[in-house]
């Protein structure tokens, strides 16, 4: 990765009318239909923008979207990448740099997720309010990282504290259960063991999925506020663990879907 590379990027989408977002979107599994709500959207594949990865993972479409939602620009990732696609840190880190250099001031990411506390159940819908790296690296791992942040950054709040508030009233109001809890981000494609299942509860996961904690690291490091919210699609559980379901995990996400729609239109406004 370098600047020249992303200012690549950034001036195809410009070129396209990608003009000065205010608010950046990751889309997670089966999570897609937030799209339907952009106003005036323009579209840009990720095979036409220049150095981007391509999805690769079949229920991930591949899609910078630039509209308006509540009044205000937004992009919108529909489609991210993983490290179990084959791609490294950088890679998959690389579209939240270009949606920094195109302008966005907050950044909101979606995901499909496990539910290791068991006390929360398939459709919940949890917070992130702390993390583990269980993926084995960091998308700050590289020689040049100075030239586009501090390298040593502080992850002692990784998620903004003001829209983690607002997102808990929108919900309070609105009479969303919304959870919160810590969530382990693993490499993945596998899904876990049950005895890792009893690990990643024993050192104190809430949930675990294969995404997010790249793109939060790297929002850090750009010092662009994030927040995060897991869709709880299975249920964790080692002493009653069922064979994994990836359709019903897709199917569970589409019915949540309206409400993290909900949280979000509403947080829109507010930020």
């Amino acid at each position: 990765m370098t600047q020249k590379q992303l200012d690549e990027s950034v001036a195809y989408l410009k070129s396209k009318g990608f003009d000065s977002p205010e608010i950046g979107i990751v889309l997670g599994t089966g999570l897609g239909k937030l799209v339907d709500i952009i106003q005036d959207p323009i579209v840009a594949h990720y095979n036409h923008i220049p150095f981007f990865p391509l999805a690769t993972v079949e229920f991930h479409t591949g899609k910078l979207i630039f509209g308006s939602i509540e009044n205000k620009k937004v992009v919108v990732m529909q489609g991210r990448f993983h490290l179990y696609e084959g791609y490294d840190f950088q890679d998959i880190t690389y579209p939240i740099r270009v949606m920094h250099l195109l302008g966005i001031q907050k950044l909101f990411i979606s995901n499909a997720a496990g539910a290791i506390n068991l006390d929360y159940k398939k459709g919940d819908m949890m917070l992130i309010e702390d993390h583990i790296n269980m993926q084995g690296g960091s998308p700050l791992a590289f020689k040049n990282v100075g030239k586009f942040g501090d390298r040593f950054v502080d992850m002692m709040e990784p998620y903004d504290v003001d829209m983690r508030q607002k997102l808990i009233a929108i919900a309070e109001r609105e009479g969303i259960n919304l959870r919160s809890g810590v969530y382990t981000s693993v490499v993945g494609p596998q899904l876990e063991t049950k005895a890792e299942y009893r690990m990643l509860k024993l050192i104190g996961s809430d949930a675990v999925g294969m995404s997010t904690v790249p793109e939060v690291i790297v929002a850090n490091h750009l010092r662009l506020p994030v927040v995060a919210v897991s869709v709880l699609t299975d249920e964790c559980d080692p002493d009653n663990l069922q064979p994994v379901n990836i359709e019903e995990i897709i199917r569970i996400a589409g019915e949540t879907e309206p409400k993290m729609i909900k949280l979000l239109s509403e947080l829109i406004k507010v930020v």
